[in-house]
């Protein structure tokens, strides 16, 4: 799959995904939304990936929201694209930029930030919503909103405030200040900050630590979480993946087993087996 504005990378069960725009401090258009929803549906789909990583290139920033120079009267414009199959890339960029967000936030396996540099805007919301975030000491963090004529309603309000608390929350938003890395670390923002030179390794200790658990049980731990976050919507998520489990029983296939063979299924016989 060839991307243009980003990097898939797949190794030793880590999906990386990077926003390839540094010249534009990975500010995102429409076709990078699009191609970041191909990248996480890709890697939701990969039985062999345990984690994702989200990242921008080069040195200066993670993601820095929108692309405020293709933003103009009614919202984003210039990058609708035939060429990528319409869908996300034919939607405004504020639609797109959902699904990416709702991808992060619920693709069955952990996301780790990776924040090499200004983490701002758009890209601020992305790394509050991701699972875990592990910085650079040359990392900044805040919310551009309110200074450029935009906010976010939903996520990037509702999970900031769980990570830390509505007073903080709300100046993040409202003052639009710039936090530092051990700022940030210090009011439940971010996972861990590291040295910049150290980034990559901190982040693969991380990769390599939960790749030593149980996929299934970090799958039903983040559906758990959303279920308390998620309304009715994350119940559920943490319902089908019970239903995922469920499939994999006997007892269940027995109910698909009598229905093609017509006849009354034996639930019970399967449900007791190995209990006696």
């Amino acid at each position: 799959m060839r991307f243009q504005d980003i990097i898939y990378e797949k190794k030793e069960r880590v999906a990386r995904i990077s926003i390839n725009r540094p010249q534009k401090y990975n500010a995102c258009t429409p076709v990078t939304l699009y191609e970041l929803t191909k990248a996480f549906i890709k890697a939701w789909t990969d039985k062999d990936i345990g984690v994702v990583v989200l990242t921008g290139e080069g040195d200066k920033a993670f993601c820095t929201g929108g692309d405020q120079s293709i933003r103009g009267l009614g919202g984003y414009e210039g990058y609708t694209s035939a060429d990528l199959e319409g869908t996300v890339a034919a939607l405004p960029l504020e639609v797109g930029w959902q699904f990416v967000t709702f991808l992060i936030r619920h693709i069955p396996k952990p996301v780790i930030a990776r924040v090499n540099g200004y983490a701002i805007g758009g890209g601020h919301v992305w790394q509050v919503n991701c699972d875990l975030s592990i910085a650079s000491d040359r990392a900044k963090f805040g919310q551009a909103g309110p200074k450029v004529g935009s906010f976010d309603p939903g996520f990037g309000t509702g999970d900031l405030w769980r990570n830390v608390g509505l007073k903080r929350a709300k100046e993040i938003w409202y003052l639009c200040r710039i936090y530092s890395a051990e700022e940030a670390y210090q009011m439940g923002l971010i996972n861990r900050v590291v040295p910049h030179e150290r980034l990559d390794e901190e982040v693969d200790l991380w990769c390599k630590e939960l790749l030593e658990k149980s996929p299934t049980s970090l799958k039903m731990l983040k559906y758990a979480f959303l279920a308390e976050s998620d309304g009715l919507g994350g119940i559920t998520e943490l319902g089908v993946g019970g239903l995922s489990l469920y499939y994999g029983t006997e007892e269940s296939v027995e109910g698909r087993n009598a229905f093609m063979e017509r006849r009354k299924p034996d639930f019970w016989r399967y449900f007791n087996k190995g209990k006696e």
